[in-house]
């Protein structure tokens, strides 16, 4: 049966945000595509979870060249999507891909070199079956490649067609402010910037943030829920079937401590107070910031998407209960 989207996807105009000073607005919530969707992974529920989200608002799909095992499946997934469902709906989505961390062997594969942005981004366009991508991000920056370089290979993407806009992720608040001044220089302004930002990774508040409100900059946050921190999944400890327990190479079971549980535990006391549940909360919460565009969700099934989407029934918070989030999150260092 060929797939129609829900006429109602659009029915909710506040839940879009323009990103920065530009002209694009992005879904309050956007879907990452790290985990879950890769070749050893379900494609039924991969191809249930992309649709729902649609039908749902959910406009931005976010990607980077290694997301899936094999490194690209991810990417190819979306393909297939794209082709048998969403061929006709490209001009509503927003697709982002990104470069710079590990790919494929040899001194061309990583990084931040014009050699490999480029080549990587020809191979994720082949990937996707696409002629052009929304957004291409330099994933981490290079110490060993001069900035120019790098911003020069976003431009060239732009100016190519490859891309419409581009971003930066992982960057410092430093090199931010650089790489925006080339980009600006070049003709291909930055878009929008994608650190980790949490309740409990609030890095980003510290120089980051000004800078991409000063420079006109969007914020899309990702890791928003700590890895599953901030869900139910962890209230009572570590799960057996749990990321942690399966794969610590994103959420250390030793990071897991007995305070930071226990702050957990209150954090969603807090959110059934106000009639919701912990991951909604903690996705409102990061929404709340100013400089934010967009929180980044992963998921593995339609259920946790459909949730999350709920935040939108109580996203705005007292003062006094960001003084007692503040409270809580200060016990949990």
């Amino acid at each position: 049966m060929a797939y129609e989207p829900a006429s109602t996807r659009y029915d909710r105009p506040e839940f879009y945000r323009r990103s920065g000073k530009s002209g694009l607005k992005l879904p309050l919530v956007s879907l990452g595509l790290w985990h879950n969707f890769g070749e050893t992974d379900d494609f039924a529920n991969a191809r249930a979870m992309l649709l729902r989200s649609f039908d749902l608002g959910i406009t931005h799909f976010d990607l980077a060249n290694n997301y899936g095992q094999p490194r690209g499946s991810a990417e190819r997934t979306l393909g297939k999507v794209l082709a048998s469902d969403l061929r006709a709906h490209r001009d509503e989505l927003i697709i982002s891909t990104k470069a710079g961390y590990d790919m494929w062997s040899g001194p061309y594969g990583d990084f931040g070199s014009r050699k490999y942005l480029l080549a990587s981004l020809d191979q994720s366009l082949s990937r996707l079956g696409l002629p052009y991508v929304d957004i291409f991000y330099s994933h981490r920056p290079d110490p060993q490649t001069p900035l120019e370089e790098t911003c020069g290979a976003l431009a060239q993407a732009v100016r190519s067609g490859r891309a419409l806009y581009v971003g930066l992720s992982n960057y410092s608040a430093e090199a931010t402010t650089r790489a925006a001044a080339l980009l600006r220089e070049m003709g291909a302004p930055c878009l929008i910037h994608q650190p980790r930002f949490s309740m409990f990774d609030r890095a980003a508040e510290q120089g980051l943030f000004g800078v991409l409100e000063r420079e006109g900059i969007g914020c899309i946050a990702f890791s928003p829920l700590a890895q599953g921190l901030l869900t139910n999944r962890y209230l009572k400890g570590i799960p057996g079937d749990a990321r942690a327990a399966r794969d610590p190479r994103f959420l250390k079971p030793e990071h897991i401590t007995k305070e930071k549980l226990a702050t957990v535990q209150k954090l969603d006391a807090l959110a059934h107070e106000r009639g919701q549940s912990l991951s909604q909360m903690a996705l409102a919460w990061v929404l709340s910031r100013p400089a934010m565009t967009s929180a980044l969700i992963g998921a593995s099934s339609v259920r946790q998407i459909e949730e999350n989407v709920g935040l939108l029934e109580n996203s705005g918070f007292s003062a006094g209960e960001l003084t007692r989030i503040d409270d809580l999150l200060s016990g949990a260092d």
